[in-house]
C-alpha cells in the first residue's frame, strides 16, 4: 500500500498527463513523453524552482498534508452502555444529553476556565491569519475557548517602533489581542506564542506589560514542519525592512542582482523565514522564570511531531517546570505556509505521537512527577474526533488544539454576511433565507444577549461560534451515549480499537477483547 502521493497536488497546483497510470512510489506518469507539458511538480519545478515547495495560491489558503498514514483516528470507535452514569444521577429523566457539561479548567496553579475542551492553535504572521484575525479573536471569546496569538507578528508589522532592538510599539499585536479582549466573557483566554526573533525582540514582555496578556507560550515548533515560520514577502521595500529587522529572507533584497532580477519581474515575492530554537533545558527553565518574573500569569509549552526523544523532553521540561498546558501537535498539520513534501513526509502521525505522550505522562505519573495539562492537535476537525482524542489520553489529555477547522468556519461565515450585504447570496445559503438571523441558526440567541452590540459581531465570529455549538451538541451526544457527564470522567475503555495495530499501537483494547471478562462474568451468572 503507497501511502504517499508525490509529484502532484491540488496543494502545489500541479497534476499528471496521464492521471489513471502513475507509478505509485514516484509519482510520475508511467510514460513521460519529451513534448511534456510539464503539469507535475518535476515539469513545473523545471521553470518555476523552488516556488513549487510551497502550496498555493500564498495568502488565500491554509494546507494539511493528504498523506494517508498507517493509522489514525478512524480506526477507533466510541463505545456506548446502556448502564448507569457517570458524573450524574443515573435517572433517565435527568441523564439527558443537555446536561452533558463540556466545560473545564486547565492551569498548574491559576486556572483557565473553558466552555468547550479547544485551543485554537497559533496562527502567525500569514496573510490568512492576518485578514481573519478579527472574527478568530471575537468568535474564540463568545465562544468561551482559549485563542493563541502565533510567531512573529510584531517583526511582520510594518509599523512597529523597535528601539534598541526592543519592541515598544506594535498596532497590529494590539489589535489581535483587542479582537479577543472586546469580546471576553470570563472564557478561554488569548495566549501570544514566542520564538526565537520575538524572544530577542521582547514581544512576550511587552505583551504582557503593555498590553495586559496573561498566557504566553513558548514554542519548540508545530505539526506542519520541523523549521521556522515562512511568509512570501510581495515588495521589495518589505523585504529589506525585515532583513534589517533579523529575518532570514530569501533571494538577499540586499543583491543589487536580485533587485534587478525583481523589478524585471523574474519572480514576484521574497521569502521570509525565521531561524530554528536551540532547545536547551538550562535555557529553557531560565525563560519561563523570566517569563513569570515579567508578570506572566500562564506559560505554555507548544511543541511539534519530532523524534520521541525530543517528545521526552518537553513532557519532562514541561513537568518539572510546572507549565500549565504543554501542548503536542501531530504530523501533518495544517498550515498557512509550509514546505508542501515536508508537511507530508516528515515527524510522527498524531496516533503514534499522542500514544507516546500518554505512555511518558503513565511514566511520571507513576513516579509521582507533576503532570502538566496537555493538549493535543494533528487535524481535529469534529466531536468524534475530539471525544476520541481526549479518550486517548485520559486524564491527562484536556483540550484539543485545532486550527485550519476554526478558519475555514471564518471563511464561510465571513462569505455569508459580505453576500447578505451586497444581496448577492447563492442558492445554498438563500434557501435558509436572505437574512443574517434567517441563515445562522444561532444568531437570535446570540441577537438576544448582546443586543445592539450584536451588529459589531464580525460576520467569520458568527461562523466560529455557530460551528463550535454543533461541536458542543454533537460532543454531548457521544458522552451521554458513553453515560459520561463531564470531561473529567471520560476514560481510555470508552474507545475501542478497530485493527490488532491500533489496538498496539496505542494500548487501546482491541474491539473483540473489550469487556471480554465482564462478559464471561454476565453469561456464567
Amino acid at each position: 500500500m503507497t501511502f504517499s502521493k508525490p509529484n502532484r497536488s491540488d496543494a502545489t497546483l500541479t497534476s499528471n498527463r496521464t492521471p489513471k497510470s502513475v507509478c505509485p512510489f514516484s509519482g510520475m506518469c508511467t510514460t513521460c513523453i519529451e513534448d511534456c507539458p510539464g503539469l507535475c511538480e518535476i515539469g513545473k519545478s523545471a521553470f518555476r524552482g523552488k516556488e513549487v515547495i510551497y502550496p498555493q495560491p500564498f495568502g488565500h489558503i491554509t494546507a494539511g498534508a493528504e498523506k494517508d498514514y498507517p493509522i489514525d483516528y478512524s480506526h477507533f470507535n466510541i463505545m456506548g452502555t446502556t448502564v448507569g452514569a457517570h458524573g450524574i444521577e443515573a435517572d433517565s429523566d435527568k441523564a439527558i444529553f443537555p446536561n452533558v457539561s463540556v466545560e473545564r479548567e486547565i492551569g498548574a496553579e491559576n486556572k483557565i476556565k473553558v466552555k468547550l475542551p479547544i485551543v485554537i492553535a497559533g496562527m502567525g504572521s500569514t496573510n490568512i491569519a492576518h485578514n481573519h484575525w478579527d472574527s478568530l479573536g471575537a468568535g474564540a471569546a463568545i465562544s468561551g475557548v482559549i485563542l493563541t496569538i502565533g510567531e512573529n507578528i510584531v517583526g511582520m508589522d510594518p509599523n512597529s517602533v523597535i528601539k534598541n532592538g526592543q519592541v515598544v510599539k506594535s498596532p497590529n499585536l494590539e489589535y489581535r489581542v483587542r479582537s479577543f479582549t472586546d469580546f471576553y466573557e470570563g472564557y478561554g483566554a488569548i495566549v501570544l506564542q514566542g520564538n526565537v526573533e520575538d524572544t530577542r525582540l521582547g514581544v512576550q514582555e511587552y505583551a504582557i506589560q503593555e498590553l495586559g496578556v496573561e498566557a504566553v507560550e513558548i514554542k519548540w515548533g508545530q505539526g506542519a514542519k520541523d523549521i521556522g515560520g515562512e511568509v512570501k514577502l510581495n515588495t521589495l521595500e518589505r523585504a529589506l525592512q525585515l532583513k534589517e529587522r533579523g529575518y532570514i529572507v530569501l533571494p538577499d533584497p540586499e543583491d543589487p542582482h536580485v533587485q534587478e532580477a525583481y523589478k524585471n519581474g523574474a519572480f514576484k515575492e521574497f521569502e521570509r523565514h525565521s531561524r530554528v530554537g536551540m532547545v536547551d533545558e538550562e535555557s529553557f527553565h531560565k525563560r519561563v522564570e523570566e517569563l513569570r518574573k515579567a508578570g506572566a500569569k500562564y506559560v505554555f509549552l507548544k511543541t511539534g511531531a519530532y523524534r520521541p526523544a525530543d517528545l521526552a523532553r518537553a513532557l519532562k521540561y514541561a513537568s518539572d517546570a510546572k507549565i500549565d498546558l504543554l501542548t503536542v501537535d501531530g504530523a501533518g498539520g495544517g498550515t498557512g505556509m509550509s514546505p508542501w513534501r515536508m508537511m507530508n513526509e516528515w515527524g510522527v502521525p498524531m496516533v503514534e505521537l499522542h500514544s507516546l505522550l500518554y505512555q511518558y505522562c503513565e511514566k511520571l505519573a507513576a513516579k509521582g512527577k507533576f503532570v502538566p495539562d496537555i493538549a493535543v492537535a494533528g487535524g481535529f476537525v469534529l466531536e468524534d474526533q475530539i471525544f476520541k482524542g481526549l479518550a486517548l489520553g485520559a486524564p491527562y489529555f484536556k483540550l484539543i488544539g485545532m486550527a485550519r477547522a476554526p478558519l475555514t468556519a471564518a471563511f464561510v461565515g465571513r462569505n455569508i454576511k459580505n453576500a447578505v450585504e451586497k444581496g448577492t447570496l447563492p442558492k445554498h445559503y438563500s434557501q435558509y433565507g436572505n437574512t443574517i438571523e434567517q441563515i445562522f441558526i444561532t444568531a437570535a440567541e446570540l441577537k438576544s444577549k448582546y443586543g445592539s452590540d450584536f451588529d459589531k459581531i464580525p460576520g467569520g465570529a458568527l461562523g466560529i461560534y455557530t460551528y463550535f455549538e454543533r461541536i458542543k451538541h454533537g460532543l454531548q451526544q457521544l458522552m451521554c451515549g458513553a453515560r459520561k457527564f463531564t470531561l473529567d470522567h471520560i476514560t481510555r475503555d470508552d474507545i475501542a480499537a478497530l485493527t490488532r495495530e491500533a489496538a498496539e499501537v496505542s494500548g487501546i483494547k482491541y474491539i473483540m477483547d473489550l469487556d471480554k471478562e465482564e462478559a464471561e462474568k454476565i453469561l456464567e451468572g
